[in-house]
């Protein structure tokens, strides 16, 4: 049976064998059969791992299967049924080695500790070669070594032919048929000298002491438990296999009705979306009621989808790279009109995957809306836009009117420029049929802009290092909790303290310190008080605003 690209683990488990062997043509020491329980208390902590991998495995299969049984109910049974059979083919090897042991007068309670761990070590007869061959060989090879290489045959072929069948298990399939070969190679049919070669029984356990047959045994079991272990492995990774690989996630809001009556109740169905970019569904879409039939499925649960015969559909262009369709119908007559579909996409096992969709809306007379964009008023001093629609109308058809406001269009929207505070109306008109109609006003707040707040190093004044406030530049007036984008500007200020009893104060004709402001500064003590005091702003409306004091304590 051929080689294949061997894991690490199998690397490591094949050098041991090498030592295993190499040891075994020497001459058969003491010292060298001592050294088998080293070797063979190495092989065991791999199994351990091995064992801990497997447990982890199992416990994750079950995990999954609480959360979706029928997706995942498949791989979970043959999964078990890997373990199963690895677990009863670990068992009888281990089994094997307490009969070898008793049948050399081995005390099995001597031999293995507390924990059920075999020490070599503490076998007396780890050189006797009698006991392994008669046990696993006899006279004519047809005791337990032939029933463990059959077993070991069955697990291998129950892996590869009934397991790992799908082409990408592939390297799978020839890691596990490497870890349990039972053909003996290096030779061709024939030895050298013409007589038949030895069986893999005889090769393993036959003229050998009882000590490297213990740990030959212990490596057929970490083959065991690796194959088990790659066979799990697999599997878990065939869960999602077959599942839709999303790349992108949308919030998607559906309403229960696009045209809400006042009095009525508004809801909507709101979650995220998975789609796959690089995979473009086949969009069907009609405006008849019923726009396609359903039929339960084999399964007696599910339905299947399909279109209609007796009715015509439209294929929707889909938008590269999105998944997504663009339906598109004029509202040429008033009334709930209902339209869906089916979208078609290949799953990633080549089946088709069909879904339907059924959508209605409204189309009802032409409706105002007078939207400000920023706020519910509009600031003076600012350009305050607004975005004015009316349903059923382009929006070229559409022009306003205002009291105490100005108005100019800039990129589709209106821009507002209020005259003084008070109020101010905005009127709607539509051109409908060649004729100038009325179709709404709405009245607005007109507000001052609210007075910035001063600031120097993103502070309002309480504790700062002396180093940094003596490099700042100077006083900004930010805009706190206002959606506009409007600038102040600092035009004068003065920084005061207290220095030897006195107060000194220096002023500023712009909005940066002063070279004696900033000496001042500089030449203060860690504890004194900075004030930066009689602070001036002019807005974006040529208005002057007195800003609040800032109190800086140095440290």
């Amino acid at each position: 049976m051929g080689h294949g690209k061997e894991t690490p683990r199998q690397k490591l488990i094949g050098m041991m064998y090498l030592v295993l062997m190499a040891m075994l043509a020497l001459n058969v020491s003491n010292e060298v059969l001592n050294a088998f329980s080293v070797l063979d208390n190495g092989l065991h902590k791999t199994i351990e791992t091995l064992e801990g991998t497997n447990t982890q495995l199992i416990a994750d299969f079950e995990a999954q299967y609480e959360m979706n049984p029928g997706k995942v109910g498949v791989w979970k049974d043959k999964a078990l049924e890997v373990a199963e059979k690895g677990e009863a083919l670990y068992d009888f090897i281990e089994a094997k080695k307490k009969e070898i042991l008793e049948s050399a007068g081995e005390d099995l309670s001597v031999v293995y500790d507390e924990h059920g761990i075999l020490n070599v070590a503490a076998i007396g007869a780890k050189d006797k070669t009698d006991a392994p061959a008669f046990i696993m060989v006899g006279d004519n090879n047809d005791k337990e070594g032939k029933k463990l290489r059959l077993m070991m045959e069955d697990f291998r072929n129950h892996l590869v032919g009934n397991v790992l069948t799908a082409e990408d298990a592939e390297s799978v399939r020839t890691s596990i048929e490497s870890g349990l070969d039972t053909e003996v190679h290096g030779h061709g049919d024939k030895a050298a000298s013409g007589t038949e070669l030895h069986s893999w029984e005889s090769t393993h356990f036959e003229h050998l002491p009882m000590a490297g047959v213990i740990t030959i045994l212990t490596g057929l079991q970490i083959n065991v438990q690796n194959a088990t272990a790659e066979a799990l492995k697999y599997l878990y990774g065939q869960i999602d296999a077959g599942s839709f690989k999303f790349n992108r996630l949308d919030a998607t809001v559906i309403p229960n009705s696009n045209y809400i009556i006042k009095g009525n109740e508004y809801n909507a169905q709101v979650f995220l979306a998975a789609s796959d970019t690089t995979a473009s569904p086949v969009i069907y879409v009609t405006s008849n009621p019923r726009p396609y039939d359903s039929v339960r499925a084999e399964d007696g649960i599910s339905w299947a989808y399909s279109k209609r015969e007796d009715i015509t559909y439209e294929e929707l262009e889909v938008e590269p790279g999105s998944g997504k369709g663009i339906y598109r119908v004029p509202g040429s007559a008033l009334g709930e009109k209902t339209w869906g579909g089916l979208i078609e996409l290949t799953g990633p096992s080549g089946s088709k995957i069909v879904k339907p969709f059924r959508q209605k809306y409204l189309v009802a007379e032409g409706s105002v809306t007078v939207a400000p964009t920023k706020m519910n008023v509009f600031y003076l001093g600012v350009d305050n836009p607004v975005e004015v629609s009316v349903a059923g109308v382009r929006p070229e058809q559409i022009e306003i009117e205002l009291t105490n406001a100005r108005h100019i269009m800039k990129d589709n929207t209106y821009i507002i420029r209020p005259i003084r505070p008070g109020n101010a109306f905005v009127v709607v008109y539509a051109k409908i049929d060649g004729q100038r109609r009325e179709m709404g006003r709405k009245e607005f707040r007109v507000k001052t802009v609210p007075s910035p707040v001063a600031m120097v190093n993103e502070q309002k004044g309480g504790a700062i290092n002396q180093n940094v406030l003596a490099a700042q530049i100077g006083v900004v007036a930010e805009m706190e909790n206002f959606d506009f984008d409007l600038k102040f500007t600092i035009t004068e200020f003065t920084v005061s303290a207290v220095v030897q009893g006195f107060v000194r104060e220096y002023t500023s004709k712009s909005n940066r310190f002063t070279q004696e402001q900033k000496n001042l500064i500089k030449n203060l003590s860690r504890g004194n008080n900075v004030y930066i005091q009689d602070i001036k702003a002019v807005g974006p409306d040529g208005s002057t605003r007195p800003l609040s004091t800032i109190n800086f304590r140095l440290n």
